[in-house]
């Protein structure tokens, strides 16, 4: 059982920065790696970013813009998000993925077993 938990959306304007939190907890946390998704208005869940280990991906939207980065002594996972655009709202959520998967399975909606409640990004033009 692993437990999700973002914090950090709001409602920016253009151009503004926001830094998003995921923290993990549960009996099985050890058992999961979590990467970053997001769901803009009227669209399917998609991956945002990942980093675990030595392993980072972003999709190619946000790539020079976010970083992803964590604090496994908090089993904490960061998205700082620069130079926002109206195209980043959405719902951000972290997934949690198995590690009997490979890092590819980081990026694939269908392999998160567990999910947070989500935090809502807002960016205004």
């Amino acid at each position: 059982q692993v437990e999700l938990v973002e914090s950090g959306g709001g409602l920016v304007q253009a151009g503004a920065s926001l830094r998003l939190s995921c923290t993990a907890s549960g009996r099985s946390v050890k058992d999961y790696r979590v990467g970053w998704f997001r769901q803009p208005p009227g669209k399917e869940r998609e991956f945002v970013g990942v980093w675990v280990d030595d392993y980072t991906y972003y999709r190619e939207s946000v790539k020079g813009r976010f970083i992803a980065s964590g604090d496994n002594s908090k089993n904490t996972k960061y998205l700082q998000m620069n130079h926002l655009t109206p195209e980043d709202t959405a719902v951000y959520f972290c997934g949690a993925v198995s590690k009997h998967k490979g890092y590819y399975a980081l990026r694939l909606r269908h392999e998160v077993h567990y999910w947070g409640q989500g935090t809502q990004v807002t960016v205004s033009s």
